[in-house]
């Protein structure tokens, strides 16, 4: 699977949910960066190379993974956190 790849090769997981459903629960070395935020994190998220995004149920972290590719960041979206914290889990 995509995602997979992309966390073996080293990708950032960015967590596009508020700060509070941040602070109720992510997956451990996540960032968090609100979705409505992203645009002023954009210069930094370029440095960080690839990228999952993920969020409650996966539709920020679609729109978010959609406006960080047109703006030429290599992104994937996770989907759901905890979906995704799953698929981390199974690659320890």
């Amino acid at each position: 699977e995509k995602i997979v790849e992309k966390l073996n090769d080293g990708a950032t997981i960015v967590d596009v949910r508020t700060v509070e459903e941040f602070k109720a629960g992510h997956i451990n070395g996540s960032v968090n960066i609100p979705l409505h935020t992203l645009d002023k994190k954009l210069e930094q998220l370029k440095k960080k190379g690839s990228i999952v995004t993920c969020c409650l149920s996966g539709g920020r972290s679609g729109q978010a993974a959609d406006y960080l590719k047109a703006n030429g960041i290599d992104t994937i979206n996770g989907g759901g956190w905890r979906s995704l914290q799953t698929i981390c889990n199974g690659m320890n």
